[in-house]
């Protein structure tokens, strides 16, 4: 068990490993495997449907895997199987057959007569693990299907309807918003929800549940200020704004309101400008500050494109909320979009909470054990490699420069290149990944670059970066799902052993250890020899934030001291602190709109047996009710925490403000579509007087106070009040 493993211990949550009643199972299944191998694949078939216990169960599917697929499951594959199956969260290494594990639990509950969706992290691997697997659940009498980004609706509800279904988290996200808004269920494509099997778990349950999917709906174009955003941009950091410690919020100073005031010719904190003026600028210093293109976004074609962190991917479909969408396109001289209202949002949590049996995998959720447990109730059990791994993990470099970290990167790499020995170098952003690409290029280093410029490319990428000399740089690897074979596709795997096997470098530290150690699992698969070598300096933003080292240097710039280290890895363990906070903040705001959905989920229920005249008018005003509460309670959380000044606590005061608005909305919902029946008797089409549903959605990105703490900002509005000249500022408008 690793360090983090029993950290997670320490703090109450320890993993657990299969017990002896698992074990036992998984040796009777090996006794009984022989017997099988003259029987019919039909026959197999019918046995795994009558297995009456799980060691005839696992016996039969893993002697169909082995026919169908020519892989026969290793021991320690069918006791994550069982893991599954008990409902646990299971922890399998990098390169020991997740993909196959899930398959087999898939076919197993199928057979037992239950309907199975398998979340994969992204499109690709939804698509890609399906068509694998595919043999295998031909050869039980098992259907599957796979739902895509671009799927049609038919398709979709084609998909789901099948035994087994691959479908990315988002997407089922995004199916199940569209179905709470349907005006007949036969519109509707999701079904059965009964087991939910989660690929990359910590990925999809942990790092993504913080941001809620939210669907939006078109209405009129926004309204870009491109004069602020050309402000801003003139404007210069420390003296006219300011950056919080942990870079989640930005603040204008005195001296940047003051030059807002002089060029706009308005009081920000005047109640006749209604705060739109200060909205505005702090929208546009959060786009100017804190939002960084070919990090946070790209612009290809014209149009903002928002970067998934979590995967290096470009986020389809995905977009921040109106006015800061609209900043970005503005700071980078772009047309606005269309603007949108928010129709109703789902965490990852309700999302999973909607099956009766919750269950995962990954490689690497020891280290979450804690946040499965608190965030879902599930236990996680760390299964043992099929073969021990041999991979030389290297102490962090750490220098404290990053020029000083960067020339020693490029040493490194260039040295194991010149070896032959295949690298695999992994950044945070598609910025980072591009700068170490030109500085290799002119070490005469070649390398190929996986990015969310290119990520199409990646399935013939990683096919070759185990290649010798190959020299491979990507951004965040978690959810791609690829296994780099040493030699690549038709190299020898015992030269490049013979070299050390992998080398993966780690650019900079993660604000999630998982995430290292998710890229360190790219090497040393199945027993392979292999290296990693994670590199950090003091202007690292993380250790930067969080750490605020200073230490001496050698003459390469690298900070020997133990202590220096611990405090860089501590800076790592502190970030990840925040973003479980973030998520506890997430959580606590969102219990009581999701008890208000529920009633007006089952009132949608009752309206949607209803006639078609009737039934369009209802189901309108009833999810119009609905957008209006959603919206007045984003504006109260954003008022809430300054009411901590009178020492209430800000998510009480949003609760009862919460519970309080939604008691008349349903019966205010019914009364304004009696009102709208009687005043159009002959209505025979909703839609023909404007009552019809978007013409366009797209989902929201969410971000917690994204301008900063609101009772920062109304404690700076009160100082301004008391400077000396506040009152002969010019009026507003």
């Amino acid at each position: 068990m690793g360090v983090r493993a029993r950290l997670a211990g320490f703090l109450g949550v320890r993993p657990l490993a299969p017990d002896a009643a698992g074990q036992r199972t998984v040796r009777r299944a090996g006794e009984a495997e022989a017997a099988l191998a003259d029987v019919p694949t039909g026959e197999l078939s019918r046995r795994l449907r009558a297995a009456g216990d799980d060691d005839d169960a696992l016996a039969v599917v893993r002697e169909l895997g082995r026919r169908a697929l020519g892989e026969r499951a290793h021991d320690n594959q069918l006791a994550a199987v069982l893991g599954l199956l008990a409902g646990r969260i299971v922890q399998l290494d990098t390169g020991e057959g997740k993909t196959l594990v899930g398959a087999l639990a898939a076919t197993v509950s199928s057979a037992r007569g239950r309907h199975i969706t398998i979340l994969a992290a992204n499109d690709y691997l939804a698509r890609r693990d399906a068509e694998w697997m595919r043999p295998l659940y031909d050869a039980a009498g098992v259907g599957v299907a796979w739902v895509g980004a671009t799927s049609a609706p038919e398709e979709r509800r084609a998909a789901y309807a099948a035994d087994v279904v691959y479908v990315a988290a988002n997407e089922l996200g995004f199916d199940t918003l569209r179905d709470r808004l349907v005006h007949d269920e036969s519109e509707r494509v999701r079904g059965r929800r009964e087991v939910v099997i989660v690929d990359e778990a910590d990925s999809v349950l942990v790092d993504q549940a913080r941001l809620p999917l939210v669907l939006a709906g078109a209405v009129d174009d926004a309204d870009a200020d491109t004069a602020m955003a050309e402000l801003v941009a003139s404007m210069e950091a420390d003296t006219h704004y300011t950056v919080s410690a942990d870079g989640y919020g930005a603040g204008f100073t005195p001296a940047g309101e003051e030059l807002i005031e002089r060029t706009f010719g308005v009081d920000l904190y005047s109640e006749a400008d209604g705060g739109r003026t200060l909205t505005l600028a702090n929208l546009a210093v959060h786009a100017e500050a804190l939002l960084t293109r070919d990090v946070d976004y790209i612009v290809r074609d014209g149009a903002v494109q928002l970067v998934d962190a979590s995967k290096g991917r470009v986020a389809h479909l995905q977009r921040w909320p109106d006015g800061l969408q609209a900043a970005v396109e503005a700071k980078e001289g772009l047309a606005p979009s269309q603007a949108g209202e928010v129709l109703d949002t789902v965490t990852a949590a309700e999302l999973v909470e909607e099956f009766g049996l919750l269950c995962g995998m990954t490689g690497t959720a020891a280290s979450a054990a804690e946040q499965f447990d608190r965030m879902y109730r599930r236990r996680v059990e760390v299964v043992a490699p099929n073969v021990p791994c041999v991979r030389d993990d290297e102490p962090l470099a750490l220098y404290a420069t990053r020029a000083d970290k960067l020339r020693a990167i490029v040493e490194r790499i260039a040295a194991a290149h010149a070896s032959g020995r295949p690298v695999l170098a992994g950044t945070p952003s598609v910025a980072d990944s591009e700068e170490l690409a030109a500085l290799l290029a002119e070490a005469d280093v070649p390398c190929v670059v996986l990015n969310a410029k290119n990520d199409e490319a990646e399935a013939a990428v990683i096919a070759e970066a185990g290649r010798r000399g190959a020299v491979t740089v990507s951004t965040q690897l978690a959810g791609r799902g690829v296994d780099i074979r040493l030699g690549g596709s038709t190299g020898s795997r015992d030269e490049i052993a013979a070299l050390g096997g992998l080398l993966v470098v780690g650019t900079e530290l993660n604000v999630a250890a998982r995430l290292d150690d998710q890229l360190r699992g790219r090497a040393g698969r199945q027993g392979d020899p292999g290296g990693s070598a994670f590199f950090a300096s003091l202007e690292d933003d993380l250790v930067a934030r969080h750490a605020r080292l200073r230490a001496s240097s050698d003459a390469d710039g690298r900070v020997a001291a133990a202590g220096a280290r611990a405090q860089a890895e501590h800076a790592q363990r502190v970030a990840e602190g925040l973003a479980l906070r973030i998520y506890a903040n997430t959580h606590s705001y969102a219990e009581v709109p999701r008890r208000q959905r529920e009633h007006v989920l089952a009132r949608r229920e009752e309206l949607l047996a209803r006639p078609e005249p009737e039934r369009g008018v209802r189901l309108h005003f009833l999810d119009r009710a609905w957008a209006d509460h959603l919206a007045h309670l984003a504006q109260v959380r954003e008022a809430t925490p300054l009411r901590s000044l009178s020492g209430k606590a800000p998510v009480v005061e949003f609760n009862a403000e919460a519970v309080r608005a939604f008691e008349p909305l349903l019966q205010d919902a019914e009364r304004d579509a009696d009102a709208f029946l009687a005043a159009h008797p002959d209505l025979t089409d909703a839609a023909e007087l404007g009552l019809g549903r978007p013409s366009a959605t797209w989902t929201y990105v969410v971000r917690d106070d994204p301008f900063g703490s609101p009772l920062d900002r109304f404690l700076r509005g009160i100082l301004r009040r008391g400077r000396p000249g506040a009152d002969d500022r010019p009026a507003a408008g």
